[in-house]
């Protein structure tokens, strides 16, 4: 371990924060990393212990007692080896992973957590500055040849891996640009897209080959995921062509609220917003777009999407902010207690929140009110537990004035057209269905058909999804090649 006393000696340092004036009048990152100095600090208060459940925390099993010692070391080089032995994309996790690997960390059971999140984000970052991070092609090509549909984390580094095993791996998104939701979705001033374009030159290094802008199979008509294709090719074709096929392609149905007015105009999901913001921030040209300027909005949905949805409305210029959550407010601070080393029940305050926010707790919509088919208000409840059961509290019906509506109560499902194509059976909730038994896992009833990520396991976490994406690979390698040496 680093330092023996080091966990009594120094205390957590967290990133810091440009100003909320400075960050609100651009999208780029405003997150301040820890310098060489504090990351040595913070690796120094690992405590090095006989059971590290924060390996066990983080979804990629990070070996990261020993990335901390090796920062507390300065031998940054060989933190970077370790950290990427388990996950292909820190500068993703590093940015936007909630860091359960911290609520499992043994100092944090009556301490401030080790900053893994911190000390990963400034290994990463270090790595690149210093041109660590090199392509790592195949010396032997197998001949292989294996379809990826979707280019989100999980199809990434399920693609990353089986190039790197010698397949020839071609990746396949429906829109123009590489990165699913990490690219179409998250907003820039959380993770700009720079990274995601330098991971995809490195794979185009390692043999992966990107066809975008092409969509497998149909669309539901109607729908309304984010989908600006330009060809497409049905799923029998891809199973003839590709010795195998990984379907990675993300829970992208987003959950409805059908309640009276849902069809006025102003109603949206967070889907058809922040996507768009995207597109603009990457200098596209974006006809009617969805702006918040001068508008009070309402946010429904109290995740990290509408979160996203708050930052994106301030920036934009909106009067007010409000976000609905339709579960009581949490408690300040968790019950170590009885959640350690679980991910804690407490209230979360994102940095868009410091930002401008009214949140209400405890609330349901009862109806979109509105004026010449436009959004106006949001008829409102108030909910309380009652033997276990939400009730409406009599007499607690309010309207709250609102301009713009944005729906981002999370996701249902795969688009279902996706997984009829290609005659994958699904579970009780829509998923595809496949296991993640060490042998066998990943596979679905179609031969030579896989499923990995959100596709298969729901909406999730991207540190989830790259696990499934690696995990994915290694049960197509061994499907290819009979055994197979990546690591699961």
């Amino acid at each position: 371990m680093g330092k023996v006393t080091g966990f009594l000696e120094y205390e957590r340092i967290e990133e810091g924060y440009e100003g909320v004036e400075t960050r609100l009048k651009n999208y780029r990152e405003f997150v301040i990393g820890l310098t060489a100095e504090q990351a040595q600090v913070q690796g120094a208060r690992c405590m090095d212990c006989g059971t590290p459940f924060c390996n066990n925390g983080c979804p990629v099993n990070n070996i990261i007692p020993d990335f901390n010692d090796l920062v507390y070391r300065n031998d940054w080089r060989n933190a970077i080896t370790v950290l990427h032995t388990t996950n292909n994309f820190p500068e993703f996790t590093g940015r936007i992973c909630p860091a359960p690997c911290e609520a499992a960390c043994t100092l944090n059971v009556n301490d401030d957590p080790v900053g893994i999140k911190s000390i990963e984000h400034a290994i990463i970052d270090r790595a690149w500055m210093e041109g660590w991070v090199q392509p790592q092609p195949a010396k032997v090509r197998t001949g292989k040849k294996v379809a990826v549909v979707g280019s989100g984390p999980a199809g990434l580094a399920a693609a990353q891996q089986l190039a790197r095993a010698g397949h020839d791996v071609v990746v396949f998104e429906k829109n123009d640009r590489v990165g699913g939701l990490l690219r179409y979705g998250i907003p820039d001033f959380k993770m700009e897209k720079s990274h995601i374009d330098r991971r995809v030159e490195q794979m185009k290094a390692e043999g992966v080959s990107f066809r975008c802008g092409v969509i497998i199979g149909d669309m539901p008509k109607g729908s309304k995921v984010t989908n600006w294709a330009k060809e497409k090719i049905s799923p029998e074709q891809l199973t003839a062509e590709f010795d195998a096929v990984v379907l990675a392609a993300g829970s992208e149905v987003s959950r409805d609220l059908p309640v009276p007015g849902r069809e006025l105009d102003g109603v949206h999901f967070a889907m058809e917003f922040l996507p768009q913001q995207n597109k603009h921030c990457a200098g596209d040209k974006v006809k009617g777009q969805i702006r918040a300027d001068g508008k009070h909005v309402v946010v429904i949905g109290g995740g990290d999407t509408g979160s996203d949805c708050v930052g994106t409305s301030n920036r934009h210029g909106a009067v007010s902010v409000t976000q609905f959550e339709l579960l009581p407010m949490p408690p300040e601070t968790e019950d170590k207690e009885l959640t350690w080393p679980y991910w804690p029940y407490k209230l979360r305050t994102s940095s868009s929140h410091e930002e401008g926010c009214q949140r209400e707790f405890a609330i349901a919509t009862k109806e979109f009110i509105g004026e010449k088919g436009k959004v106006t208000g949001v008829k409102t409840v108030r909910l309380q537990w009652e033997g276990g059961k939400m009730v409406e509290v009599p007499g607690s019906e309010q309207v709250l004035k609102a301009d713009l509506v944005l729906l981002a109560m999370g996701f249902t499902n795969p688009v279902n057209t996706l997984l009829e194509g290609f005659g994958v059976e699904r579970d009780g909730r829509g998923n595809a269905r496949a296991t993640t038994d060490f042998t066998g896992g990943y596979a679905t009833n179609v031969p030579k058909v896989f499923a990995a990520g959100d596709v298969r396991r729901g909406q999730s976490l991207v540190v989830w999804a790259i696990r499934e994406g690696r995990q994915a690979a290694r049960a197509v390698d061994e499907f290819l090649m009979g055994a197979s040496d990546l690591p699961r």
